[in-house]
């Protein structure tokens, strides 16, 4: 399956859960050090209420895997990037608070 592009950095095969595009876009704007953003399958989840968190969980062949809850929802991210896990976490939490 091809992927599509959207602002050419983020990787469109699946959707997205609600919250989390707007979220990955201003992640993209702001981090130049981003190459990529591809999110992955969406499951349903007991505790994914309220506002949006992101948890950056294991290290990938270029970048690094996170798991996106939002609406009752979990779905994987595929990050590349050379920013480490804590610049990357910080890069997340400043995102969500400008939402």
């Amino acid at each position: 399956m091809r992927l599509r592009t959207a602002q050419g950095k983020l990787k469109i095969e699946h959707s997205i859960i609600d919250g989390v595009r707007k979220l990955l876009e201003r992640l993209l704007a702001e981090n130049p050090e981003i190459r990529s953003v591809i999110p992955g399958v969406i499951r349903p989840v007991r505790d994914a209420r309220g506002k949006i968190r992101v948890n950056v969980t294991v290290p990938t062949a270029n970048g690094w895997k996170a798991i996106a809850f939002s609406a009752g929802a979990r779905q994987e991210l595929f990050i590349s990037t050379t920013l480490d896990r804590e610049q990357l976490e910080q890069a997340i939490e400043r995102a969500i608070a400008e939402s």
